[in-house]
């Protein structure tokens, strides 16, 4: 692509093909033999769904990480999870910036001042500042997990830290990849080991506006802005409406927390509740949850954790932004009003858009998905959903899967991954006046 139609791009148009070529680059070293444990390459769609997992920092894997890939593909695995949670928190900063540009003179200048209250001083201080706050979580998250690998597990001090730093930085990024073959059932009681993986993969998920809002004006709630409050609100009260569910549920289910004692049950039930927010680890099977369990945690993992973060799904903001807007229709009010400010029309429409495709493609990747398989609802819609979240928690059935449904959970990872943040923002940017209005008229509702 030459210089010239590379500065032809759209914003969404470039994020899609730097993710692209990420995920062709990080394919290509996967399937050097040099990152099997065994020196052979693996196929081509078991590389690239591996490596779109990676840079969407979902966590599905086809292959068992720990024993099939080397020390080198694990390196190549950490590296595309690190590119893609960066970038994509970079991004979507950035096109906060850019929308700041294209509004009118009154907004512009409140949306800059809202922006320089959260650190967007300028493009060089933006990217600084959130490769600093990232390197600063995964780094303390390491402090906490490596003396607790060296002492309380026997591991050499290389192996230790090398646990502590990709269990770090997969926190983090909400990837939900990990160096054991069943996850991290072995340490669902060992909350030295899954607090601090909880509190980065939370950190994470807030997103970076939110997390530079914190750090400066933590004190002051007064000044925060309506997203940070969104974010917040929605992330506790999800947090714990998941922890209670999951446990309750799950709380008599002898082949998950049934099996545990009173107190790893709460803990268990808050990591999985976490894990939700599109992280991906799972300290028990999750195959052997209940049915009604695996609904819950699917609508969790669709609403997913804050924009501009490491985490995916449609965003707590969206999802609140249409909780608001059926509590305004239901009162009977004429404007959505929300912590004191009114919400943009504009705003209502974007919600409702990306919901509505965000349900299509996990419907349609569903349907697909039987159709190939041949395998039951609930599973395939877990499936489906947790590609979509780029959460990473599975029934199991996935390395078992046909390459034509890794295909598609590819499509649906990258679909998840990008399409929520580059279609709002594609809808944001797009501001199409028209010259003329259609006579009103009201079909029947309902």
């Amino acid at each position: 692509m030459s210089r010239g139609s590379a500065a032809r791009l759209h914003p969404e148009q470039a994020v899609v093909v730097g993710f692209g070529g990420a995920i062709l680059v990080g394919t290509v070293l996967l399937m050097l033999p040099i990152s099997t444990a065994a020196g052979e390459s693996p196929s081509f769609v078991d590389a690239l769904f591996t490596a779109t997992s990676a840079v969407c920092v979902t966590g599905l894997t086809v292959l068992d990480t720990p024993t099939f890939w080397s020390p080198f593909g694990q390196v190549v695995i950490m590296l595309l999870i690190q590119l893609g949670g960066l970038g994509i928190m970079i991004f979507a900063a950035l096109i906060g910036l850019l929308l700041a540009r294209r509004m009118s003179v009154r907004s512009r200048l409140n949306t800059v001042s809202e922006a320089k209250a959260v650190g967007y001083d300028d493009v060089r201080g933006l990217v600084r500042g959130i490769v600093l706050i990232s390197l600063t979580i995964e780094a303390a998250t390491f402090v906490l997990l490596f003396p607790r690998f060296l002492l309380g597990y026997g591991y050499g001090v290389g192996e230790a830290a090398w646990h502590a730093a990709f269990h770090s930085v997969s926190s983090f990024n909400n990837a939900g990849f990990a160096l054991y073959t069943d996850n991290l059932i072995g340490f669902v009681s060992d909350p030295w080991i899954c607090l601090p993986m909880a509190g980065a993969i939370i950190l994470g998920g807030l997103g970076f506006p939110v997390i530079m809002q914190l750090r400066k004006e933590f004190t002051r709630p007064l000044h925060w802005t309506m997203n940070t409050k969104l974010v917040l609100t929605g992330t506790v009260t999800l947090l714990v409406a998941g922890t209670v569910y999951i446990t309750a549920l799950e709380w008599n289910n002898p082949d998950t927390l049934g099996a545990l004692d009173p107190a790893a049950r709460v803990l268990a039930g808050f990591f999985h509740s976490v894990q939700t927010r599109t992280a991906g680890f799972n300290a028990v099977d999750i195959g052997l949850m209940h049915d009604e369990t695996w609904l819950g945690m699917d609508v969790l993992m669709f609403i997913g954790g804050g924009p501009a973060g490491t985490a995916g799904g449609i965003k707590v903001t969206t999802f609140a932004v249409l909780f608001f807007i059926m509590m305004t229709e239901l009162r009977g009010e004429g404007a959505v009003n929300i912590f004191g400010k009114r919400l943009s029309r504009a705003v209502h429409r974007q919600a409702i858009t990306v919901v509505l495709i965000a349900v299509a493609a996990v419907v349609i990747a569903t349907v697909l998905l039987m159709i190939i398989t041949g395998l039951d609802l609930d599973r395939l819609l877990f499936e489906a959903v947790s590609a979509f979240g780029t959460v990473g928690l599975s029934t199991g059935i996935t390395p078992g899967l046909p390459d034509a449904a890794k295909v598609i959970l590819v499509l649906l990872m990258f679909l998840g991954r990008l399409g929520p943040l580059t279609l709002g923002s594609a809808i944001a940017l797009r501001d199409r006046r028209i010259l003329y209005e259609y006579p009103k008229e009201r079909p029947a509702i309902g």
